[in-house]
């Protein structure tokens, strides 16, 4: 129990100022997105900058109180609320500056994508952020960060030049390659394990309308959709990212979407989908020159907030014909017209040519991202839906590789957590014992201080 006196004298030292059960905005500030986390908090503090962070962390570690940091809320393990601890909420903090100049940009950790993107692409630049426009960019860039740009510019940890961490003793540390570069390795990948990110400054590269957009095809076809994607992606250039997956269309029609953005000239990009388009015949073409704003929010209906969801996702090995195969009779039942189904996201071009120890986001090799989202809105389909999932998981097993991508990990403890970090994990673990020995910040995807590098 913390004494009531305590927790004001905390409100009262922040500008963001405290919640507590009971008060108004408390519910709605410990909602996330994945509507099966349901967790309170004793304390969320809404931070409104570095120093109210700073003061957080100092107090949860003279209460002994667990401590769970909340960007934007998308995490599907719900790493951001914890149960009867102290809740640090950033969701607040959205400074951003944008410096055309030098095509760099500043953004606080409360942004979504939708908003970063906004403010960048009013100067007609961008960087790689993910594919839903709700997700936070903090927890994205920590955790290494797919997106439509990954092939030109690599991933969101690659783009990052500098970040401000509060520690666990409640240091501020810049970090970046010349300063304080081991905390600047681990934060490109090693997901919130080393403090609290309050600011985040990415190269950003000029960016105006792309040929962009998803074209739909019967979910019977799926072994040939999947076939097709395979040979295209094994060809395609840095500027083509694709994504390939079964979903269900809002008038309720199961379909195989390939989705993809050319981020070369669009003229050049009506050539490279063209055969992509004229397979089949297509079920729907929704494929234009689009904003890159817009396509950012391609997926959003299909991802909202306020469902249950179950993921999961492994990077795999390849697609053999076995794999597809496999692949495709996951894509035939789904146990819920919400439910997007097996996924596969292309990863190659620049992401794919940072080396393995560069970034503590290890897992360049891998070509392909395999998930699994499951989604639905009446509790009572709950264990349907789980057994699917792990049905089909535990069938596409034989084909991954020892490497998780740790965004969509959902909570499941130590064995994934080393398949996320891969072979960085051991250096993460040393690194996690110089900067929180205590394991204080261990609501996430932990990595365990060890003196062992």
């Amino acid at each position: 129990m913390i004494a009531q006196s305590a927790v004001d004298k905390l409100g009262t030292s922040l500008r963001g100022g405290v919640l507590c059960a009971g008060q108004a905005g408390y519910d709605a500030a410990r909602t996330v997105h994945n509507r099966s986390i349901d967790r309170r908090p004793a304390i969320i503090a809404r931070c409104a900058g570095a120093a109210d962070v700073a003061a957080c962390v100092r107090f949860g570690r003279e209460h002994d109180l667990l401590v769970s940091v909340r960007g934007g809320g998308h995490s599907i393990a719900g790493k951001g609320v914890c149960d009867d601890g102290l809740m640090i909420d950033l969701s607040g903090m959205k400074g951003v500056h944008v410096d055309p100049a030098r095509r760099t940009v500043r953004a606080e950790p409360g942004l979504t994508i939708g908003e970063f993107d906004r403010e960048t692409q009013a100067f007609g630049l961008a960087t790689t952020m993910g594919v839903i426009s709700k997700t936070g960019i903090a927890g994205l860039t920590l955790g290494g960060g797919l997106g439509w740009l990954l092939g030109k510019h690599g991933l969101a940890c690659d783009n990052l030049i500098s970040a401000d961490v509060v520690t666990a003793d409640g240091r501020l540390l810049t970090t970046s390659a010349t300063e304080n570069d081991d905390l600047f390795w681990g934060v490109r990948g090693g997901g919130g394990n080393f403090g609290v990110v309050t600011s985040l400054e990415y190269r950003l590269h000029e960016l105006g309308p792309v040929m962009a957009g998803a074209v739909l095809y019967p979910a019977k076809k799926a072994k040939e959709v999947v076939r097709f994607y395979r040979e295209f992606t094994s060809a395609c250039p840095d500027e083509l990212t694709l994504q390939t997956g079964r979903m269900t269309t809002p008038d309720g029609v199961a379909v195989m979407a390939v989705a993809g953005l050319y981020c070369g000239s669009p003229a050049q990009g009506e050539k490279e989908f063209k055969p992509l388009r004229t397979f089949g015949p297509p079920v729907a073409d929704m494929f234009g020159v689009i904003g890159y704003v817009q396509m950012q929010s391609l997926f959003d209906d299909a991802f909202p907030p306020g469902r249950d969801n179950y993921w999961k996702a492994n990077f795999i090995r390849g697609l053999s014909d076995d794999a597809i195969e496999t692949f495709a009779e996951c894509s035939q039942t789904t146990p819920s017209v919400y439910t997007s189904g097996p996924w596969l996201e292309h990863f190659h071009g620049a992401a794919a040519r940072v080396k393995a120890t560069d970034t503590a986001f290890a897992h360049r090799q891998h070509p392909y991202n395999f998930s699994i989202f499951s989604s639905w809105v009446d509790p009572a389909e709950a264990e349907k839906n789980l057994r699917w999932t792990r049905e089909c998981w535990d069938m596409m097993r034989p084909f991954m590789a020892e490497a998780a991508y740790v965004n969509y990990l959902e909570d499941e403890a130590d064995p994934l957590a080393r398949a996320a970090y891969g072979p960085n994990h051991g250096r993460l673990a040393a690194l996690k014992h110089k900067y929180d020995p205590t394991n204080f910040f261990r609501m996430n995807h932990n990595i365990k201080p060890s003196r062992a590098a």
